[in-house]
């Protein structure tokens, strides 16, 4: 199985190479949060336990195999790139004011807000320290990397600009806060593989698109999906007032008789059972459902198309089935 994504990887050596490859990037993980102040070396690990899907060091640990899967840099970049996401993640349960994360308390619940963000901080620090062993092309790529998250939370954050398509401003977001850093993951261990350049040019652009496609399919699955298939409460991001692509599309085709549901996606947030109940139906039943599944497999097929144009090795049928799973996951 793919780390995270429930893919069969068939190829029985790819499986064992990435299998060991994540056992190693699960130590050096820990290794890498050790700290001596014993507030921050708990806090430090507190994510790490609390499980996560590894997909961005999966990626990595795919990627090299388009070059040399047993070059010693490739399981410390995933290594990095995962303590990026990590750090991320602290920060990012301080601005939403999160009291969960994986299951958990957030770290901010549990030991406030400033041992959270220094957290975080504390993981960026691990990570560049990582990269800088790595070279100045890593660190480059990282900092590159880095931007764009930034500027796809603040864009989250503040929302989109007069005039903009709030689509085309979702659509942004996802691009820089998600997908850019699945892009480097596959930069990363085509990279450190020694993999041709040819190799590097088609699996970053193919790492972004799925990553666009994953969270895509994520949104429709938040809608349409029941609990007890997804494993999370469905239409949470509705509840919450989040607007995720099913209902931006819903708000810009919405024509008459969609009154009701526009004037229920227009309330700061659906807390009320009834009224999110009411709103959940309406979705499930908008044609911007099949809308947003068409967008998902626009992306993904995207990633396809990159992804044929590499070497025919097992990872490259692994890259594929990762494709056909977010298409058949929203079905």
């Amino acid at each position: 199985m793919i780390a995270g994504v429930p893919v069969e990887i068939t190829d029985a050596t790819l499986a064992s190479d990435v299998q060991e490859g994540l056992a190693h990037v699960e130590e050096r993980l820990r290794e890498s949060a050790r700290a001596y102040h014993e507030v921050l070396a708990v806090s430090s690990i507190h994510l790490m336990e609390a499980g996560g899907k590894r997909i961005r060091p999966t990626l990595v640990l795919l990627a090299a195999q388009f070059g040399d899967p047993r070059d010693p840099r490739v399981v410390p970049a995933a290594v990095a790139l995962e303590l990026t996401h990590l750090a991320t993640l602290y920060h990012d349960d301080v601005m939403d004011e999160a009291n969960v994360r994986r299951g958990s308390d957030s770290a901010n619940s549990r030991w406030g807000n400033s041992v959270a963000i220094l957290t975080g901080d504390f993981l960026f620090a691990k990570a560049s320290r990582i990269l800088a062993d790595l070279g100045p092309e890593a660190v480059r790529i990282q900092a590159e990397t880095f931007t764009r998250l930034v500027t796809g939370q603040i864009a989250e954050t503040v929302g989109s600009r007069p005039g903009q398509d709030p689509l085309d401003h979702y659509l942004g977001v996802i691009s820089d806060k998600t997908a850019s850093l699945l892009a480097t993951s596959g930069h990363f261990g085509a990279l450190f593989s020694g993999a041709p350049d040819a190799v590097i040019e088609r699996i970053t652009p193919a790492c972004a698109a799925w990553g666009v496609a994953f969270q895509l399919s994520d949104d429709i699955l938040d809608i349409a999906s029941e609990s007890s298939q997804s494993g999370k409460t469905p239409g949470t991001d509705l509840r919450e007032g989040v607007r995720t692509l099913p209902m931006l599309h819903a708000l810009r085709s919405a024509g008459p008789g969609d009154e009701r549901l526009v004037e229920l996606l227009s309330l700061p947030d659906l807390s009320d059972p009834d009224l999110h109940a009411e709103a959940l139906k309406l979705l499930r039943a908008h044609p911007a459902m099949e809308t947003a599944r068409a967008d998902a497999r626009r992306w993904a097929e995207l990633a396809r198309t990159e992804i044929q144009g590499l070497p025919e090795v097992p990872a490259r049928t692994a890259f594929e089935a990762l494709c056909e799973f977010v298409v058949e996951r929203t079905g």
